[in-house]
């Protein structure tokens, strides 16, 4: 039975929320479950690496709710418009009982996705490309994590700050996307490219920050020497 609490107090929100890792957690999830991306979590957190461990306290961007007169977890996750089930999640409350003055964490606030970065059609169509090209045939994950390397380059200061210029950027002589040297980028993008590359745009990361990826087959000893951060399907995402 739910418990139900017997004052009022206030809502309260602000931009971060302490969440303490548990078993199971990775980065992505961590950032899906926050509505954010895993880059905005290695910064907020001053992280060196994708290795988190239990106990582990995060800063994550949420709201806080005080629990006031009335209140059950299930009324709480409908006046937010977020899954039960991520309410319990965020706040590690699998029981029912609730008290006055209590601090709840709203993982998402029922808000449309904020864009990482802005973008033209042309280039979420480039991105797609990209994504069909380099990740066809992997698993979808695979898919949007490639999208989510193209962003991470965008946000980092060592790259050109829009799409179009970081997938045509050539260092050194060195095409650092294999398709547009070779024209596979003219081919027209799958309708799960497509999908990958908005919801990379929309701050998914299964890659964990990468700025590099490569197939297992790759034999370059450079990439292979660098961090793994994710390995997904065939695909290896290195910082």
């Amino acid at each position: 039975m739910s418990a139900v609490v017997t004052s009022i107090l206030f809502t309260s929100f602000t931009f971060a929320a302490s969440y303490s890792v548990t078993w199971g957690d990775t980065l992505y999830k961590i950032s899906q479950l926050f509505n954010t991306s895993v880059t905005k979590l290695y910064s907020a957190n001053d992280l060196k690496s994708s290795m988190i461990y239990p106990g582990q306290v995060l800063e994550v961007p949420a709201a806080t709710y005080t629990v006031s007169r009335g209140d059950t977890l299930y009324l709480i996750s409908q006046k937010y418009g977020i899954p039960l089930y991520s309410l319990r999640k965020a706040n590690k409350k699998w029981d029912n009982n609730l008290y006055i003055g209590q601090k709840l964490i709203i993982p998402t606030v029922n808000t449309p996705l904020n864009t990482a970065i802005s973008y033209t059609p042309y280039e979420l169509d480039l991105l797609a490309r990209l994504i069909k090209a380099e990740a066809d045939g992997q698993p979808y994950e695979a898919q949007v994590a490639v999208g989510a390397v193209v962003i991470n380059r965008i946000e980092s200061s060592s790259f050109p700050n829009n799409i179009n210029d970081v997938i045509h950027q050539v260092i050194n002589g060195y095409y650092q996307f294999t398709p547009v040297k070779t024209g596979w980028i003219k081919k027209p993008a799958t309708e799960t490219a497509k999908k990958a590359a908005i919801e990379a745009l929309r701050g998914s990361d299964p890659s964990n920050g990468a700025l590099f990826y490569f197939d297992d087959s790759a034999t370059n000893t450079w990439l292979w020497s660098k961090p793994i951060l994710a390995r997904i399907g065939r695909m290896v995402y290195v910082e």
